[in-house]
């Protein structure tokens, strides 16, 4: 059965990574946080062996936290567990450009910035629904020491860098994204 519903454009890019790692998103508003997440680590290349959450706040105050109540997290401000809040009604209400940081693998640190670009209108089903539009550069290896790590191996200081991998290469045809 087809009803309205809406679809967000979303940009997703790791801090501290030169030149930038980045996914752009189309991911239904039906879609919950914890969907949100398993499309971030899909996209990205991740392998979803971390906890995570998801931050925001006004200005640099970032105390308000989306994530798993399974996870250790410290949330200062309120907390809502991804599973039960979806997009639809999170971003419903606020205006867009809305920028929120996603945290993957506490120890290692690695932060991105989420950038929800815009919401449309769709006639699409009511399942739950994420597609990688465009990104560039391949993700860095988990366990490769955060952001520091990956630039330090990058630029020959540290060598756990595989023969296999290509900083370079990404495409987005070759992304598939299930939601479970």
């Amino acid at each position: 059965m087809l009803n309205s519903s809406q679809k967000f454009t979303i940009k997703i890019f790791i801090y501290e990574i030169s030149p930038q790692i980045w996914r752009r998103l189309n991911v239904s508003g039906n879609a919950t946080f914890a969907d949100l997440h398993l499309a971030i680590q899909q996209a990205m290349g991740w392998e979803d062996k971390e906890q995570h959450e998801f931050r925001y706040g006004k200005g640099k105050n970032l105390t308000n936290v989306i994530g798993s109540k399974d996870n250790d997290i410290l949330a200062e401000g309120s907390f809502a567990e991804e599973s039960d809040l979806t997009l639809d009604e999170f971003f419903n209400r606020r205006k867009l450009p809305f920028r929120m940081l996603y945290r993957y693998d506490f120890l290692e640190d690695w932060v991105h910035e989420v950038v929800i670009e815009k919401k449309e209108e769709t006639s699409e089903s009511k399942s739950v629904t994420a597609y990688c539009l465009e990104g560039e550069r391949a993700c860095p290896p988990e366990d490769c020491g955060g952001a520091w790590g990956y630039m330090s191996a990058l630029g020959g200081d540290i060598e756990w860098m595989d023969d296999g991998y290509e900083p370079e290469s990404f495409n987005s045809e070759s992304v598939e994204i299930i939601l479970k």
